[in-house]
């Protein structure tokens, strides 16, 4: 095959790219494969960039494991306190405590990292204090 890589600024240019990489998947060519590898980095580039992920809420994930489980709110309540409580935390208004996560760990298999919101941002007032 040719030597072109296709450069990814539209919906169009990807179809071709996706094409591309359709072809170059059957080949045993080392350069072919060479190719396939970096249209595919081209490819996930431009479709970060077009359709970034947003993260989940844990509420958002708290309710997906629920479905995938098939509970109810009232199944929660063993774990997240009382029923206000579980009904906070699944629109997101209380934040999960420690007791609560690991209940939820334990529970879902899940890691801690995933139940626990990002570190805060230091405000830029404070760093400029501790510099002082």
């Amino acid at each position: 095959m040719d030597a072109t890589m296709i450069l990814i600024d539209s919906d169009a240019e990807l179809a071709r790219a996706r094409a591309l990489v359709d072809r170059l998947w059957t080949s045993d060519d080392p350069a072919d494969i060479a190719r396939l590898e970096a249209q595919a980095r081209l490819i996930a580039a431009y479709e970060a960039r077009r359709w970034p992920r947003r993260p989940s809420s844990t509420a958002e994930l708290i309710r997906h494991l629920m479905d995938q489980h098939n509970l109810t709110r009232a199944d929660m309540v063993p774990i997240l306190g009382t029923p206000s409580r579980v009904s906070e935390v699944l629109r997101g208004r209380k934040e999960l405590s420690m007791a609560m996560v690991q209940r939820l760990r334990a529970r879902f298999r899940v890691s801690a990292d995933l139940l626990l919101p990002p570190p805060k941002k230091a405000s830029i007032r404070r760093n400029a204090k501790r510099a002082a």
